[in-house]
């Protein structure tokens, strides 16, 4: 006989599993990862905006332009060289550029005598990097012939036909424009799979593969179009904000379109931006988390970058990073941060641009 007086116990339901990614395989232009257990339907919904926003929104560099020494326009030959301008271009258009920065650059080819002409030929800056150097462009059949082109490199998203280009108008006679592979993502892929947790069935994994040319890792593009899609919930997360007033931030030391604000936006000098980028520090919030003894600490990142870095955050409204020992309100620890003894000078062959102290001699 079953006791009705009291309610019978049951058991308490499990907790859901927490989501966990792992890497199943990850090289320079393939990578396969896992994302599991999800509940039912949330491998879809996860998945294919992530491959939407990987095909068509990650940042990459181009060639927009060439200038060939001597040749008017494409349809003309270049003398000594078998392949007709129109051959030259297409061929351009795959060379694939890996860039520290998202600024406008040049590269140059200057080439004599008979022989291959690779991707690899052309003369980049530091902040250029050619993924594919093997790739042919041309064959020079005379030993006093020369080949002399100009490139202009710019940073931009998908595909853009020259005549999308608005800065295409206009350029002086001779300048070949190129239509523009931004996009460094190749192909992706996604999958569904079932998998058992517990005694459940009905729960996902899912599976994501990318392909990409090399100029950018599968995984730095997964985690780009990852921090597109976050900035964009984050706007339907602060719905029921009241209007006027200030977004919920209690998580983050500054707003989050601050936080995640790419490095270059802050318009920095070339040399500051690529101490930052060779450093892998490519948002505003990464640089917030560091203080400033740890960028002292960056290769070729001095006492000048430091200020150039902390009045750019300034400008924002954005407290810069501080000493180490250095409390909230700017007071210095003096446990922590003492000055040494002796005149203050600078070496001149210092690369990091550091300030160093002299000790006074007896």
């Amino acid at each position: 006989m079953i006791n009705t007086q009291f309610p019978q116990m049951r058991d308490s339901e499990p907790e859901a599993p927490v989501p966990a990614i792992r890497v199943i395989e990850s090289t320079d232009t393939f990578a396969c990862v896992a994302l599991e257990p999800l509940e039912r339907g949330f491998a879809t919904t996860v998945g294919n905006p992530l491959r939407r926003l990987l095909l068509s929104s990650i940042e990459g560099t181009a060639i927009t332009w060439v200038k060939i020494d001597g040749v008017p326009h494409e349809y003309t030959v270049i003398p000594g060289v078998k392949e007709e301008v129109m051959d030259l271009l297409l061929s351009v258009k795959r060379i694939r550029i890996h860039a520290i920065t998202k600024r406008t650059g040049k590269m140059r080819l200057d080439i004599t005598g008979e022989g291959r002409v690779c991707a690899g030929d052309i003369s980049t800056a530091s902040d250029y990097q050619i993924v594919n150097p093997e790739l042919h462009l041309a064959t020079l059949d005379n030993p006093d012939v020369s080949l002399s082109v100009e490139f202009n490199v710019e940073s931009g998203k998908g595909y853009q036909q020259v005549s999308q280009a608005d800065n295409m108008v206009g350029l002086p006679v001779g300048v070949l424009p190129v239509d523009a592979i931004y996009n460094p993502v190749r192909r992706v892929e996604y999958s569904v799979e079932r998998m058992m947790v517990g005694q459940q069935t009905d729960w996902e994994r899912l599976i994501l593969q990318v392909w990409t040319d090399g100029a950018v890792t599968p995984l730095s593009a997964i985690q780009e179009a990852s921090e597109n899609l976050v900035q964009h919930f984050f706007m339907f997360n602060q719905l029921s904000r009241p209007p006027d007033s200030p977004l919920d931030t209690s998580n983050l030391p500054v707003a989050s379109e601050v936080y995640l604000m790419p490095i270059e936006r802050l318009d920095l000098s070339s040399r500051t931006l690529n101490c930052l980028k060779r450093a892998k520090l490519d948002r505003v919030g990464q640089v917030l988390d560091l203080s400033s003894e740890d960028l002292l600490a960056i290769r070729n990142f001095g006492q000048k970058s430091l200020e150039e870095l902390q009045g750019k955050l300034d400008e924002l409204g954005v407290m810069p990073p501080r000493m180490a020992g250095e409390s909230v309100d700017g007071d210095r620890d003096d446990e922590s941060f003492t000055v040494p003894d002796g005149p203050l000078v600078f070496d001149p062959e210092d690369d990091d641009d550091n300030l160093d102290y002299e000790e006074d001699g007896d």
